[in-house]
């Protein structure tokens, strides 16, 4: 994987790589899901997210990637207001942006090295410079043995593993992952684990929404708490 380009602005000084203010979201004429969600994501911070089956995490997540639009309120990303970017505009930035979904989404058509490699193939890198790179990360995951092989042959687990290497392949700015670790072992949780904080040690903000109380406790790092659509910042473990 590639160097990422060096902040601009100390990290105390740079803006937020997203900000919420008075967010709420709701589905056609339902309840809000969302209600008065403010918060940042500091630029290099890492965070968990948290809350009962329910409570909007996966909701908030797509709007962090910019797949829903939200019902009030206003979310920034990268420093400019997200409602304001045309449909032109809003591939470029979502690039910036990795996203592990828990269905996975991969390309039924292509291989698991392919899969991976799609973020790289569409910013127009060619396989030359990015072929090792790519190889190495799949090693890394525990794929090393099914690069050639075809998404229906593998197990959700390892689809899952797929999906959080093709997030991260391109180093992105911002990683959102909605229950990364949900159907891998212990053992390879903290392995991804350590994935994602190499990966926030380069620079990317990272945000992962989970379950897993063992997974929260080996960090101690803030942990956002969605509960009855609103969002509470318990901060660090020590606190």
């Amino acid at each position: 994987m590639t160097e990422p380009p060096a902040n601009p602005a100390p990290k105390a000084l740079a803006e937020p790589v997203v900000r919420f203010d008075s967010v709420g979201m709701r589905y056609g004429r339902g309840p809000e899901i969302l209600r008065d969600i403010t918060f940042d994501l500091p630029r290099g911070s890492f965070q968990f997210l948290t809350g009962p089956s329910g409570a909007g995490k996966t909701t908030l997540l797509r709007l962090i990637y910019m797949a829903r639009k939200p019902s009030r309120g206003l979310i920034s990303h990268f420093g400019g207001d997200s409602a304001s970017l045309s449909r032109r505009e809003l591939p470029h930035v979502r690039r910036r942006i990795g996203m592990v979904f828990q269905d996975f989404r991969m390309l039924s058509h292509l291989n698991v090295f392919e899969n991976v490699a799609l973020p790289l193939r569409v910013a127009g890198r060619k396989r030359a410079e990015y072929a090792e790179d790519v190889a190495e990360l799949i090693s890394w995951v525990g794929l090393g043995d099914k690069m050639d092989a075809q998404p229906a042959t593998l197990s959700g687990g390892e689809q899952q593993r797929v999906a959080i290497a093709r997030a991260i392949v391109g180093q992105p700015e911002l990683l959102v992952a909605d229950e990364p670790t949900g159907n891998v072992d212990p053992a390879m949780g903290r392995r991804l684990l350590r994935l994602f904080t190499e990966l926030n040690k380069l620079g990317t903000t990272v945000l992962i929404a989970t379950h897993d109380i063992t997974l929260v406790r080996a960090l101690d790092v803030p942990i956002l708490t969605l509960a009855d659509g609103r969002l509470s910042v318990k901060g660090t473990r020590a606190a």
